[in-house]
């Protein structure tokens, strides 16, 4: 007699979820794009894809958008949330993050999670819990943020689409940038430039990992950083039929401090005020929020005609509903 035996419940053929946007291939970047704006324009544009889903919302750093983006979108389509906050785990008693994945891997259906820490854990966690996961903000990549920048820009665009857009990005080379890159590489005849304080730009390597996937998939994105705000107006001025969206973040990026007391007169010089904006006056403005008016950006810059910053909030929510129904379609 052999003795008692369950199988692994573990899934082995799972979704393999949203980890980062180099994961992703070009055909679905297209429409996860597409399919946020008819979100945003209807959402009930669907036949509740999650219906007897349970979706899992781990996030042990603050949230206010991508917590409720996400826990919302589960919602609208006829999913289940279980939420986990910082506190709520027994890896907080000493079990590991691996067990812990295997037991989520065997009683939910998705797991949403932000840590704030490496991309490589995560990766690890949805390898060991055979689940799919979607990467709500690690150290390295915010990728459903740059799905929501791209879906926002192309709903705002005359023609829809977001081929051909033209970007300057203001202020840290964050999370929220590097996933940006990541997605503009995939943008047909997009052009982006990044204009980053001295010492904050974007991480070793990051911009020839976007060339070079710009190059394979054969979009003819063009990316370039400088460090002087005038080196990078210049720019966006020699750009064909100038830029359409300036784009900052607020300087003190979500689970992060700067070891430099002095960090805030280098960004000074970068903060996105009504006179740089109008130095490109057919551009629209962008921020993820949270904001600080008065440092990363003016109030009048942020709550003036030109900014999409408030539908880029809503486009949160429906880029996670084309996310997590992507995932479970």
């Amino acid at each position: 007699m052999s003795g008692y035996r369950l199988p692994d419940p573990r899934r082995t053929d799972a979704h393999p979820g949203l980890l980062s946007i180099a994961d992703l291939d070009p055909a679905d970047f297209r429409w996860l794009v597409r399919r946020a704006g008819e979100f945003y324009r209807d959402v009930d544009a669907h036949r509740e894809p999650l219906a007897r889903r349970v979706v899992g919302v781990l996030f042990t750093k603050t949230s206010t958008r991508t917590r409720t983006a996400f826990s919302s979108a589960a919602l609208r389509l006829g999913g289940r949330v279980i939420a986990y906050g910082p506190d709520d785990l027994q890896t907080n008693t000493g079990e590991t993050w691996d067990d812990t994945a295997r037991v989520f891997g065997s009683m939910l259906d998705v797991l949403v999670a932000r840590t704030a820490g490496p991309l490589a854990d995560l990766r690890r966690f949805a390898e060991h819990g055979g689940l799919p996961t979607v990467n709500a903000m690690a150290a390295e990549e915010h990728p459903t943020q740059a799905l929501c920048d791209v879906s926002t820009l192309a709903l705002a665009a005359p023609s829809g689409q977001p081929d051909g857009v033209r970007v300057l990005y203001v202020g840290e080379g964050n999370n929220t940038a590097t996933a940006y890159a990541a997605a503009a590489a995939l943008i047909p005849g997009s052009t982006t430039v990044f204009a980053t304080p001295p010492g904050y730009g974007l991480p070793d390597g990051c911009l020839d990992a976007a060339r070079a996937r710009a190059a394979d998939t054969g979009s003819g994105a063009q990316l370039v950083e400088v460090h002087d705000v005038e080196e990078a107006i210049a720019a966006g001025h020699d750009v064909g039929g100038g830029i359409d969206a300036v784009y900052t973040t607020r300087w003190q990026t979500t689970g992060t401090s700067k070891p430099d007391p002095d960090w805030r007169m280098v960004f000074a010089p970068f903060a996105v005020t009504q006179e740089l904006l109008d130095r490109f006056p057919g551009a629209a403005f962008l921020h993820d929020l949270p904001a600080h008016r008065g440092e990363e950006v003016a109030a009048e810059v942020l709550d003036g005609p030109r900014s999409l910053a408030w539908a880029q909030a809503r486009m949160k929510a429906t880029s996670a509903m084309a996310v997590l129904e992507w995932i479970c379609r």
